[in-house]
């Protein structure tokens, strides 16, 4: 395993991620989130916890450079990368935003905008990840 191409392809992956997740949760979505103040912390109340979601956001990205190092089959990055991004995407709905549209009280629109917006993260990432790391010794499809 290359840890050098892990850490930089969860760099960034976390900067990009972090970009994503300001453009579309922060600003496109954030008029559905204020209609439900009650599950959801305002902007202000947000801003004032940024370092506390872009350190736990990075460690995350550390962990899913990991995943996706261990699981590399030595295809070419972007195939490899979309497989994982769609596989992380299928996870992260199942596991996270059905979930927390069952737990928390907000509206269908909400769950269906985040959802999608979710997975597209997720293959995003994926593909960021695929294109960045390298595995070490030149592994390749035939090594595998």
């Amino acid at each position: 395993m290359n840890y050098t191409r892990v850490a930089l392809a969860a760099v960034v992956a976390w900067v990009v991620d972090s970009v994503y997740g300001f453009l579309v949760f922060g600003m496109a979505l954030s008029s559905e989130f204020a209609r439900y103040p009650s599950v959801f912390r305002s902007f202000d109340a947000v801003n004032a916890l940024l370092p506390l979601l872009f350190g736990a956001s990075l460690i995350g990205m550390i962990a899913l450079s990991y995943i996706y190092a261990k699981g590399y089959e030595g295809g070419p990055g972007l195939q490899e990368g979309l497989r994982f991004g769609i596989v992380f995407g299928i996870f992260e709905l199942f596991a996270i935003s059905i979930p927390n549209y069952v737990v928390y009280n907000y509206g269908r629109k909400l769950a269906v905008e985040t959802a999608v917006a979710a997975f597209v993260e997720a293959v995003i990432i994926g593909i960021l990840l695929g294109l960045m790391y390298k595995p070490a010794h030149g592994r390749t499809a035939a090594a595998v």
